[in-house]
């Protein structure tokens, strides 16, 4: 294979590379998966089984999930087969992966979906907050955009912290409070079932409106996120010929526990189920301070969301002629404030062109299914088939070559089905 010529900035900051031994145990590993992956999706999944009825939606995170996870392997095969054609040497990103696949415009294809995804990930963040703070606290004349907004201030001064460590701990706490927000409507479901407020069969298995599959699946596709750092979790992993055993375990208690969470949220609520399940739980002191819990956390984890998308705005800014000629004509420490100044004034205009994005969006639920059908759709699947059958084409049997062309056709159908 002829060497491609390719840029050595990768959207995403490199993990090490592919000869340095990762230092992640198996339990770590799993830990790690878990974060990448679990996110505030799985709190729409209940209103996705409510649109698909609940054993349609089952099925289809079921389906989603084992895609997602043969295109994990897909790509891990990919970076195999460079390496071993010493063609890798310091591949460790999805970007750089699409560069060794395609050139140039496989990188810029595989890093302008991850800055999209990246955008709607971030949108969806502050709709889930502006939702549930609208939920909260139903003040005269405030919209949900109004607290979209009330928070670009906040949300400005935290991009500016240079370290994203500083925000771990949030992640971790928004993580806590989405757990507790799962347990919450577990114990509202058991109630009403003890209490004999419900009956099984008044909940579909199937819905009756076709359109709402793609919808669902939408959704599913988005609650699988974190594709992108399938290279990076793989090469981080002390015993790397054991991590597709250790993705599979995880993908296959992650899969249980949203089909689970999805009947659940759908029996114990119905037809009035929302699209962010949080607004369905009681008005008590518990269930307002797992809900103003979450919106912290998320809000003090979305510079860490954000972080991809100003990584390579930034990039392109220091590449600007304005920049080049004032490193030419003034002096370093100018240099360094003014591009400080840039950055700043950068990243300030970033997440007021998100919080507008997030204003216009009519509803978390119809969002994310729109992110998941379309943009992570093409980075978990179109992606990871479409450089496996590039790379390894010649050497796999039919029946390979045939699972990667249904992947392929079946993504397109259901893309189509959705619009």
């Amino acid at each position: 294979m002829g060497e491609k010529k390719c840029d050595t900035i990768p959207l995403i900051n490199p993990s090490p590379s592919s000869s340095t031994q990762g230092t992640a145990s198996k339990l770590q590993t799993i830990g790690n998966i878990i974060v990448s992956i679990v996110g505030t999706g799985v709190l729409g999944l209940p209103f996705a089984f409510r649109v698909s009825g609940w054993l349609a939606g089952s099925i289809g995170v079921v389906i989603t999930g084992l895609a997602t996870f043969y295109c994990m392997l897909l790509l891990i095969q990919c970076r195999e087969k460079l390496a071993s054609e010493e063609e890798l040497k310091e591949t460790t990103t999805y970007g750089d992966l699409g560069c060794r696949c395609m050139g140039k415009p496989g990188r810029y294809l595989t890093e302008f979906l991850i800055f999209i995804s990246h955008c709607g990930g971030s949108a969806a963040y502050l709709v889930f907050i502006g939702q549930n703070l609208a939920s909260l606290f139903k003040l005269h004349g405030l919209t949900i955009a109004s607290y979209i907004f009330l928070l670009v201030p906040i949300e400005i001064a935290l991009s500016w912290i240079g370290s994203l460590s500083a925000f771990a701990p949030f992640s971790i706490f928004a993580d806590v409070c989405n757990l507790l927000a799962m347990v919450f409507v577990v114990k509202e479901d058991l109630q009403q079932a003890i209490g004999g407020n419900f009956s099984f069969r008044d909940r579909k298995a199937f819905t009756d409106n076709l359109g709402g599959l793609p919808f669902a699946g939408g959704m599913a596709v988005y609650c699988f996120e974190g594709f992108g750092m399938t290279l990076a979790l793989e090469q981080s992993m002390r015993e790397r010929r054991k991590f597709p055993k250790v993705l599979a375990m995880s993908f296959t208690w992650i899969t249980l526990v949203y089909i689970l969470f999805g009947i659940f949220g759908y029996m114990a609520y119905g037809d009035e189920t929302k699209d962010i399940i949080t607004l369905n739980l009681p008005k008590d002191w518990t269930a307002i301070a797992v809900q103003i819990g979450l919106c912290l956390g998320l809000a003090f984890t979305f510079p860490i969301m954000v972080h991809p998308v100003s990584e390579i705005v930034e990039g392109k800014l220091k590449k600007n002629i304005w920049f080049e000629k004032l490193r030419n004509n003034d002096a370093e420490d100018s240099i360094t404030r003014l591009e400080k100044l840039g950055i700043y004034m950068g990243r300030a205009v970033l997440v007021i062109v998100l919080a507008v994005l997030a204003s216009f969006v009519p509803g978390f639920g119809v969002f994310v299914s729109l992110v998941g059908s379309s943009v992570c759709a093409l980075i978990s699947f179109v992606l990871p088939v479409s450089f496996h059958l590039t790379l390894l084409g010649s050497s796999l049997s039919l029946w390979q070559k045939a699972l990667d062309v249904f992947v392929l056709v079946w993504i397109a159908f259901c893309s189509l089905w959705y619009i």
